[in-house]
């Protein structure tokens, strides 16, 4: 597998779920605004280790479907169709799948998942920054992602999903920023089909 393929599995990768205590505070406002978020839509970036940086559009729809879809001459594309999360590399005919929610993208996904079950509050840089932290202890393999948030009183639940760190067991580090993020509009389903490059024109 490549390392492209690495770093992108890595902001995938499987959080464990540890005994639940009633959300709290900034996590209160965290599960808040995810609970209140039903589609987003918003352009993204993604930086790798190297600097390397890709752009996109992201499309969510709850509960389950995402669409990464990747700027002009990128083979790849990762799709949630609601069962399970499929990532696409169309130069070499890859396709893998796995559970949703073996996937801590699930807390965008799934407006009922217990937020403290799996994630954390780091403290703050800056007082109108919030960010959440998930990752498994008993492996480290998974590696760790880490939402950020901006406090954003027109924003549902005040807070405004600026985007993510992954960062997988080799220290590896994948940066997804958002911008012009759109809350709440109708999403079609059709949204979150894709073509499968090993059926040639069949369609999954």
């Amino acid at each position: 597998m490549t390392f492209r393929n690495l770093s992108l599995l890595a902001m995938l990768a499987v959080p464990a779920l540890a005994v639940a205590a009633p959300a709290t505070g900034d996590l209160a406002l965290v599960q808040t605004h995810l609970q209140s978020v039903q589609s987003m839509t918003a352009a993204f970036s993604q930086t790798d280790r190297t600097g390397k940086v890709l752009t996109g559009v992201l499309t969510l729809k709850k509960p389950g479907k995402i669409r990464f879809q990747y700027e002009k001459g990128v083979p790849i594309l990762i799709v949630g169709d609601g069962k399970a999360l499929t990532f696409i590399d169309y130069s070499v005919k890859q396709v893998q799948r796995w559970p949703i929610g073996n996937s801590p993208l699930s807390v965008l996904l799934d407006p009922t998942r217990d937020m403290t079950r799996f994630a954390k509050i780091i403290p703050p840089i800056e007082s109108n920054i919030v960010s959440v932290e998930a990752n498994d202890p008993k492996h480290p393999e998974y590696g760790r992602i880490t939402l950020i948030f901006i406090r954003s009183p027109g924003a549902p639940g005040g807070l405004m999903l600026q985007g993510w760190v992954a960062l997988d067991s080799q220290n590896n580090r994948t940066t997804i920023r958002l911008s012009n993020q759109r809350f709440n509009a109708s999403v079609s389903d059709k949204a979150f089909q894709w073509n499968d490059p090993r059926q040639g024109l069949g369609r999954k």
